[in-house]
């Protein structure tokens, strides 16, 4: 399985190592173009993208940091064109771009990191969506003791992915399977089923992605997993426009989930407007039948302003909801926190 690798140092036949993280968590990229006129490297770590240095081999070099201890994307710029990093085959998941990853470990284990302790299981599975007429593609984690407990069941989290992301980022970005065997071996979680749907519906919109979440992806679930199918046992959450797809999924249908949690949602403040109106807010409805809707932004995040209006209208609703707005931007270093303190608070 892929998350079982490291994603430091992978020796490459080019005679070189990229990345490279040294113990004082500084960072070595190098990238091969003897040819090529300009190389930069271009990730999260840096304010700009900055020019990396050729040898007398043709291979380009920069070393940054240290690093705060993290997992990170980035990529090369060659004359103008952006590219991953060959010599490493760990890859940001994305229909936009093609990032690669670079884990910097902590001095301690990190939440996200892969620890010695019992993991749960990652599939792969297709189910037919009459929704949409096609067939679909989910990425499904079960907990560890999932395949020991032949009659034991499970409460279910929809965890949804951001705009140009796929059903597999937040599994190889976002890490959550060692996040909730990490978790669950500590005590802090309960055991849970997390259901990664493919939520791009284009070219159908509206609410195509609402519909398919509950008259296919539940259904499919609850008839192929051991699933508590309760209300109270079915939570939802999401990144970016996968946050905003939440809240038009979760709070429109509270019958159906009483765990919702937006990270950063994505969508105007005019949507926000018009479907979250006093009547689909009702108090006596949300407060009765949430366990729980926490809103969550990086500080920096370009949606900060969007998500703190929408906690106004929730306020002004008198809806109940936690907050969570660390600092940090529009980013996967902050979904591995969003989804650490968002998890522990489920099915409690």
């Amino acid at each position: 399985m892929l998350a079982t690798l490291s994603l430091n140092s992978l020796a490459q036949g080019g005679g070189f190592v990229s990345p490279e993280v040294h113990p004082d968590k500084k960072v070595t990229f190098r990238f091969n173009a003897r040819d090529a006129k300009e190389v930069k490297l271009n990730t999260q770590l840096l304010a700009e993208p900055q020019l990396m240095i050729k040898d007398d081999k043709g291979i380009w070099s920069l070393t940054i940091g240290p690093v705060k201890p993290d997992i990170y994307p980035y990529c090369f710029v060659v004359d103008g064109i952006q590219v991953p990093d060959p010599s490493n085959i760990y890859i940001f998941e994305n229909e936009r771009f093609k990032n690669s990853l670079v884990d910097i470990p902590g001095d301690e284990p990190l939440i996200h990191s892969m620890q010695d302790v019992p993991h749960g299981t990652v599939s792969y599975r297709y189910y037919k969506s009459k929704t949409l007429s096609t067939t679909r593609q989910l990425v499904v984690y079960t907990p560890p003791a999932y395949d020991n407990g032949k009659n034991e069941k499970y409460p279910v989290l929809y965890l949804i992915h951001g705009a140009s992301d796929t059903e597999e980022t937040w599994f190889k970005v976002g890490r959550v399977n060692l996040i909730l065997d990490n978790l669950i071996a500590q005590g802090k979680a309960k055991p849970m089923i997390i259901v990664m749907p493919y939520a791009n519906t284009a070219p159908a919109t509206g609410n195509a992605f609402t519909n398919d979440l509950l008259n296919d992806i539940i259904p499919f679930t609850e008839q192929n997993y051991r699933v508590l199918a309760d209300r109270t046992q079915r939570a939802v959450a999401g990144f970016s426009r996968g946050g905003g797809q939440t809240l038009n999924a979760g709070l429109l249908n509270v019958d159906k989930f009483a765990w919702i949690g937006a990270f950063a949602p994505a969508s105007n403040n005019a949507d926000f407007e018009k479907q979250f109106t006093e009547k689909t807010l009702s108090p006596e409805v949300m407060n009765n039948q949430l366990k729980l809707l926490m809103i969550t932004s990086g500080k920096e995040d370009f949606l900060y302003e969007r998500v703190t209006q929408f906690v106004d209208i929730l306020n002004k609703n008198k809806v109940k909801h936690e907050t969570f707005f660390p600092s940090g931007g529009h980013t996967w270093m902050n979904c591995k926190l969003f989804i650490s303190t968002f998890a522990p608070l489920l099915f409690k």
